[in-house]
């Protein structure tokens, strides 16, 4: 147990979405007869890979540089992030008629690089095994007067990934457990809020590449702990502890976490593509891993997913999938 007051609640993440309203997309829910055989539950995909910039990140960053004030948007925004984020930010600068600038990693996914700089951002560049991001990112808001919006690290930005989930049950109705991608921890926290704020019963399943189980285990120990910097396909996934504001809440919230390995991410891609008719990138196909590899246990009868994002490009899905 802890006494650590939330940092989110539902009342923020129904703000975040009257906020949205308009702006981010109302993403579709998918059903497919042949998952739910495979299964033996009745699964619901929420397909954030139908969202602005292809990722659920777009709703987080829009719902907190929407709150800046005016003299602060004029001056601009800066984050740090592997692609998803860097890409919801630029879009939400642009969209809010301000700048961006985006500090990533060398070996963030081209793809990712290239429609956030399209967005019109402004990129600087690190290495993710030696460089500390936020750092960079904080001397660099510091230096030229941005607003810093961290990809989880936000209230606002955490009560605006929860939407999806607070859609999700607006659409799907009731749900048994909702399966959900964890990185940072932001869209989890959000999640989470949402759900169990309507429907306290349901139960929350995280989702970790093996890898980077950094979440699992500050569970296990009731406190935030490191590790190295995971090397997986998950690019979204790839880090070194959760956050301090996120661990907050999901410490509180989340019921248990499922760990998936790259082989199996690869695998539920695959079927995604062959089967439901959509492309999916490795963070966000984690939780369908899971459910194909029985990696989330006896499931109930009516379980939610998050499908976060399908930011990949042609050579790198060919490429994962065994296509080449």
């Amino acid at each position: 147990m802890t006494t650590t007051p939330p940092t989110i609640t539902l009342d923020d993440v129904r703000d975040a979405a009257a906020r949205l309203k308009g702006v981010a997309h109302r993403t579709p829910v998918l059903r497919s007869s042949t998952l739910d055989a495979l299964v033996g539950a009745e699964v619901l995909l929420k397909c954030e890979n139908f969202q602005r910039v292809g990722a659920f990140k777009f709703r987080g960053a829009y719902n907190a540089a929407s709150r800046l004030a005016p003299e602060q948007l004029a001056r601009g925004i800066a984050a740090y992030s592997s692609g998803n984020h860097a890409q919801a930010v630029a879009l939400a600068a642009r969209e809010l008629g301000t700048t961006a600038v985006i500090v990533m990693p060398e070996d963030a996914p081209r793809s990712k690089r290239a429609a956030t700089e399209g967005y019109g951002a402004e990129i600087v560049t690190y290495d993710r095994y030696t460089g500390d991001r936020v750092a960079i990112a904080e001397a660099l808001a510091a230096d030229r007067g941005l607003a810093l919006i961290p990809p989880y690290e936000h209230p606002h930005v955490m009560a605006g990934q929860g939407t999806a989930a607070l859609e999700l049950l607006e659409e799907a109705g009731e749900l048994d457990a909702l399966l959900v991608p964890v990185g940072g921890g932001g869209l989890i926290a959000g999640s989470a809020t949402a759900v169990k704020g309507l429907r306290p019963g349901t139960r929350i399943v995280g989702v970790e590449p093996e890898a980077g189980d950094d979440t699992k285990r500050s569970l296990e120990a009731g406190r935030r702990v490191e590790i190295p910097v995971p090397r997986t396909i998950a690019d979204g996934q790839a880090l070194h502890t959760p956050g301090e504001l996120t661990f907050s809440v999901n410490r509180r919230l989340v019921d248990e976490i499922a760990l998936v390995s790259d082989d199996e991410i690869r695998a539920a891609m695959r079927f995604a593509f062959e089967r439901l008719k959509i492309v999916v990138e490795p963070s966000g196909a984690t939780p369908l891993a899971a459910l194909l590899a029985g990696r989330a246990g006896v499931l109930p009868r009516r379980v939610g997913v998050i499908v976060s994002g399908g930011n990949i490009d042609t050579g790198r899905f060919a490429e994962l999938c065994g296509c080449v």
